[in-house]
């Protein structure tokens, strides 16, 4: 990716959401993350939760004035949490690198954690780049959004 190109992150819209459900649909993101697609009623009630939380921070990923994916920061059990998911059309472009850095510029609370598959190593290299270090791994059951998988946990002190 060209180093003028431009990625800026704003507040997630209605507007944004197609975009965002087209994206959570691909079957190899799926599989690198290790979650099942949200059917559309689903994903729909999940974003309307999402855009009236005052706890969360969700950000689309702009490269020039084209979404490319979402970065949020979020509340699970008491716990501040970082996410992100980039269209697979943008992987390995330094994208992800830079929203989680530009999100965690915004977003000053500390420590934060994120939760990634083993097996997604650029997941987790994305994070180490940023700051988070490995605080352990944990077994993650198999749910209906989540595969079965060994996950690494990581903090941001």
């Amino acid at each position: 990716m060209p180093e003028h190109t431009s990625i800026r992150l704003r507040d997630v819209t209605a507007v944004d959401l197609p975009a965002l459900y087209r994206m959570q649909l691909d079957t190899e993101s799926n599989l690198m993350a290790a979650v099942h697609p949200r059917e559309r009623d689903y994903f729909d009630a999940h974003w309307d939760r999402v855009l009236r939380s005052p706890d969360t921070v969700a950000k689309v990923i702009l490269v020039e004035d084209l979404v490319v994916g979402k970065v949020s920061c979020f509340s699970s059990s008491g716990t501040n949490m970082v996410g992100y998911w980039i269209d697979r059309e943008y992987w390995g472009l330094g994208i992800a690198t830079r929203a989680v850095a530009m999100l965690l510029e915004e977003v000053t609370a500390r420590p934060l954690h994120a939760r990634v598959a083993t097996t997604n190593l650029g997941s987790i290299r994305v994070l180490e780049k940023c700051g988070f270090v490995i605080s352990g791994y944990e077994h993650s059951p198999a749910t209906e959004r989540y595969l079965e998988c060994e996950e690494a946990v990581l903090t941001l002190p």
